[in-house]
């Protein structure tokens, strides 16, 4: 064996004066801060290169695995003992269906699942109450019997069985204690998550029935119940995708989580309950974004922020470790071109599981469209089996954990986070900032930049704003027998026991969870105990957050278009008036076709043409009533103006150009040219008032 050592870097003197030498040197005189450097929504700056100067790594600011400030996860082993917790999301409305679909998810690799109770039931009703919202996406649970029909045959001392009951969160527990009850299964043993979030339930439909004070007292009840009987249950949810799905950026999104959770805090401190027991109940569920290192940092900053929000309550140990459940952000999710999404949740399931989550629920591709397909389903399933199994994603500690870039943008999220946290506690808290809107004005000033950046496609949309496929075939989807399905649950409800007396002058040590329970296993209701909890006091009102999927407005263009094709029989259409050879307008052409493709019109004429009467003919036999003239600069210098005559001539409504007009616009627009398209332009004003002037939409 020889001696030599092998030096891999001894022939490689780089530093990053060096790199930036060599960099300064391509740009050719560029300037290196607008090129070089990217500015986040949430204001960080990124650097095109880290080195170990960018990290102060002196002092383990990051800790151990395990350890405080839990950066770098919540146990010292991470995933490696047993993989992360696989959880699946079940919104159909039929309990037998719901039964049927958690039993294969269980038996095919998922480790737990939610289940999202319907419209009706999240609001505190059931079909008999409010026909007209039953079976809306989710389940029609209203009996502990229903619960009982969804769960036969679930390991449920094996699988977390996870709730998403809105703000009839305490009666929805209740039903599932009952059902326990009922079915002999012993309270210690069962592994459930009630996920009580009423802070959240306000926000997002600006509404809690028997107002904050009385909800954050159930849920001090719920949770002083949970800690009593349910050693391997948590009452509590902190949930941001409402405020995510607003347009909060991420920091926002980390210090309105904190926020929320500190609400809590005192709501069962309040109760009697000590601060260790009252942080075991939390579990914090945030959405993950497409921005891989961006989601990364976010979790492994919401385990340091939740550190130090523990440390100052003077709790340590296990009661200091966060929760923490992550689920893709439904804001990044499409309904065009549905198959994108695969992509989508593939990067955050990687950005989930490197980022130390210790539950992932991952979307369906169809999620979007109505209910998923079985297929959907296990597409959902096996994408984080196959990173865990076969990726080996859960064999490693903290993978980011180290990296100077990870690093830095996890402590500068930290940082930016926790002085957003500190500005909702300075204006009251988070009910308080709910109430006066100052929380949403927040949201959005910070999603008007967004907001541009996808309107310009700054901020691409594969398959919606760029490379749309204007003749994709529709994907199937469940569609239930709503009616049938909400006659069979009106007759449950009035076959069962409607009413239900709670102690309610005890709520918050839970007594008033125990009598639900008693009373649901006897047969009350779901809104029969909501009623009860509404009556002892005034619901709290606040504006809603809106909902803002990042294709939507595009998505609501398409729909449009496919409207009026089903209406008048075609597309609304454009010519595209290529000029020249083949090799000249080819690139503005597919440039054009993808823009206006995006807002759902159809771009017909792809041959190029030699002259302005050649293309002005061809323009006559499309049909279109607008046109785009696509080539190159020279030719547009020889061509474009004698075109746009023919063409206004021939009778097209509206001109646009491919490219941006320079010192010509003037002499373009004497000629006839209404607009110009080119990189920057805002895309979808240009599509609303195109489709408006073709009588697509109103504007």
């Amino acid at each position: 064996m020889s001696d030599d050592t092998l030096t891999l870097a001894g022939d490689f003197p780089a530093t990053k004066d060096l790199w930036l030498a060599a960099v300064e040197k391509v740009l050719k005189g560029a300037p290196f801060d607008k090129k070089m450097l990217t500015k986040t929504y949430e204001g960080i700056t990124l650097q095109p290169l880290y080195t170990g100067a960018d990290w102060a790594a002196e002092g383990d600011p990051s800790g151990l695995p395990g350890f405080a400030p839990f950066t770098r996860g919540a146990t010292a082993a991470g995933t490696r003992a047993a993989g992360w917790d696989i959880r699946q999301l079940h919104t159909h409305p039929d309990p037998a269906a719901v039964n049927k679909a958690v039993l294969t998810d269980l038996e095919r690799g998922a480790s737990s699942v939610t289940l999202r109770l319907d419209e009706a039931a999240r609001r505190g009703d059931d079909a008999d109450a409010a026909t007209n919202l039953a079976g809306l996406g989710g389940l029609m649970a209203y009996t502990a019997a229903d619960f009982d029909v969804a769960l036969t045959g679930v390991y449920e001392d094996l699988a977390t069985v996870a709730l998403e009951a809105g703000a009839a969160f305490l009666p929805a527990a209740a039903l599932l204690a009952a059902h326990w009850q009922v079915k002999g299964l012993d309270r210690a043993a069962v592994r459930a998550a009630f996920n009580a979030d009423p802070l959240g339930w306000l926000a997002a439909t600006g509404e809690l029935p028997g107002g904050a004070e009385v909800q954050l007292k159930a849920l001090a009840d719920l949770a002083a119940w949970t800690a009593a009987n349910c050693p391997n249950a948590t009452a509590v949810a902190v949930d941001t995708g409402a405020y995510h799905l607003a347009g909060a950026t991420e920091t926002q999104d980390l210090a309105i989580a904190m926020a929320t959770a500190v609400a809590y805090l005192r709501a069962m401190t309040a109760a009697g309950m000590s601060v260790e027991a009252a942080a075991q109940q939390i579990v914090f569920s945030l959405p993950v974004g497409t921005e891989q290192f961006l989601a990364i940092a976010k979790l492994r900053a919401a385990r340091r922020l939740w550190g130090q929000v523990m440390e100052a309550c003077g709790v340590s140990g296990d009661a200091a470790r966060m929760r923490l459940a992550a689920a893709t952000a439904e804001r990044v999710v499409s309904q065009r071109d549905p198959w994108v999404n695969m992509l989508r949740t593939t990067v955050t399931t990687f950005a989930a599981a490197v980022g130390g989550a210790d539950s992932v629920t991952v979307l369906p591709f169809d999620a979007m469209l109505g209910l998923p397909t079985d297929f959907a389903r296990r597409i959902a399933r096996n994408t984080q089996l196959v990173l865990m199994e076969e990726s080996n994603l859960d064999k490693v500690v903290d993978p980011a954990g180290g990296s100077w870039y990870v690093e830095t943008l996890t402590g500068q999220m930290a940082d930016e986070a926790w002085t957003l946290f500190q500005d909702i506690e300075k204006h009251g808290g988070l009910l308080a900032c709910l109430e006066s809107g100052h929380v949403p004005a927040k949201i959005e000033a910070a999603h008007a930049a967004r907001a541009k950046a996808l309107a310009t496609r700054k901020d691409p949309i594969t398959g919606v704003s760029e490379f749309p496929n204007i003749h994709e075939k529709p994907v199937d989807v469940v569609t239930p027998d709503l009616d049938a399905l909400r006659r069979a649950a009106v007759a449950r409800v009035r076959d069962g026991r409607r009413s239900a007396a709670l102690p309610l002058s005890d709520l918050g040590s839970g007594a008033v969870t125990a009598a639900a329970v008693e009373a649901a296993a006897a047969g009350a209701t779901l809104a029969a105990l909501a009623a009860a909890l509404a009556a002892a006091g005034e619901a709290s009102v606040v504006k809603a957050l809106p909902q803002r999927r990042l294709a939507a407005e595009y998505e609501d263009l398409r729909d449009a278009a496919d409207e009026f094709m089903v209406t008048t029989g075609a597309r609304p259409r454009i010519f595209l008036a290529s000029l020249g050879p083949v090799a000249v307008h080819t690139a503005r052409a597919t440039y054009a076709k993808n823009f206006f493709e995006a807002g759902g019109i159809e771009a017909v004429g792809t041959a190029g043409y030699d002259s302005a009467e050649a293309c002005v003919a061809a323009f006559k036999e499309s049909g279109a009533p607008i046109a785009v003239l696509c080539s190159s600069d020279d030719v547009y210098a020889e061509l474009a103006e004698k075109t746009a005559a023919g063409l206004k001539t021939a009778g097209c409504r509206k001109l646009f150009l491919a490219g941006a007009p320079g010192e010509r616009k003037d002499a373009y627009t004497a000629a006839g040219i209404d607009g110009f398209v080119f990189l920057g332009c805002d895309a979808l004003d240009t599509l609303r008032s195109t489709l408006a002037l073709m009588g697509v939409i109103d504007r």
